[in-house]
């Protein structure tokens, strides 16, 4: 039976030695093999506070956060420190193959990729889908992490650190760069979002107590949809050009629209029913949006 609490891994070493694993030969990064690995520890809900990379086959029982992480299609999954990753306890030992690339934030100390690094949203993803890599790209990845690994097993240098950190760089450009392809590949997937973010803002705005609940939140939306707000956000740009808060906008628009031209309520009823605390508020916005003031655009029908 596997802990119920998560344990939390504070470095590389005490990583290797939980899993029963040689020690690192650097206490910052380490990268391991997991073909013919066998899983040492009981433990089956995990927080690292390190970043972890992992390019994985074999592997469809994993939980990142709350989400069950699909690896149907996908092979790369990406963590941030202070993030849990949870198995299920089949009790039947699971055959992986791949690597797994581990960066303590210190081995970034006083690089640009310190910084550059947190602005990469794959990192923050609360989504449930793991990285597709086509076989040309597979195999790019995979150069790469030879290339960090060649760098690791030699003898360390006042050089070693900028050349791993300049291979780890490339790295993640690539995989930004692979990510924003699977968003427009992926299209099926992608479609059935937009549906439900349709269907998630008609069903808001439809609902007669919007004047209690006020307008919906980008939160409210990426919570119903089960997405992070930076995926959704990501996501959203590459299909549309627009993110999460122009969508909400928009459909706002739409309805008020709707009611301007097919109702007597005064602007002050429309945006009060649309979840507006104030109608100055929604006359700014209806008239950003449309270049026309909402009595300008009700009298256009007149």
């Amino acid at each position: 039976m596997g802990n119920s609490k998560p344990y939390r891994l504070k470095s590389i070493t005490e990583l290797h030695r939980v899993a029963g694993y040689a020690k690192p030969q650097h206490p910052l990064i380490s990268i391991i093999n997991l073909e013919g690995l066998a899983n040492n520890t009981d433990i089956t809900s995990v927080i690292f506070d390190f970043y972890v990379i992992s390019l994985k086959r074999g592997c469809d029982k994993l939980y990142y956060g709350q989400q069950k992480y699909d690896f149907d299609e996908g092979l790369m999954a990406f963590m941030a420190p202070g993030q849990i990753l949870r198995g299920e306890e089949s009790g039947v030992p699971v055959k992986m193959e791949g690597w797994m690339l581990f960066i303590h934030p210190d081995f970034l100390w006083n690089t640009p990729l310190a910084k550059k690094i947190k602005q990469y949203e794959y990192f923050g993803y609360s989504t449930n889908e793991a990285l597709f890599l086509s076989d040309k790209e597979e195999v790019i990845i995979n150069g790469i992490v030879n290339n960090i690994q060649d760098e690791y097993h030699a003898n360390i240098d006042k050089f070693s650190q900028d050349i791993i950190i300049s291979h780890l760089e490339a790295l993640l450009n690539y995989a930004e760069r692979f990510y924003q392809r699977q968003f427009i590949t992926r299209k099926i997937t992608n479609h059935q979002i937009l549906g439900r973010l349709e269907k998630v803002l008609n069903d808001y705005f439809n609902d007669e107590d919007l004047i209690t609940k006020g307008l919906p939140t980008v939160q409210y939306i990426s919570d119903q949809l089960n997405v992070s707000q930076t995926y959704l956000r990501s996501l959203l740009k590459t299909l549309t050009g627009q993110n999460t808060q122009q969508h909400i906008h928009e459909k706002l628009i739409e309805k008020a629209k709707e009611k301007l031209s097919t109702t007597d309520m005064t602007v002050s009823e429309i945006a009060y029913g649309l979840g507006f605390e104030h109608p100055q508020s929604f006359s700014k916005l209806f008239k950003t949006k449309t270049n026309v003031s909402p009595l300008e655009f009700r009298q256009s029908f007149n």
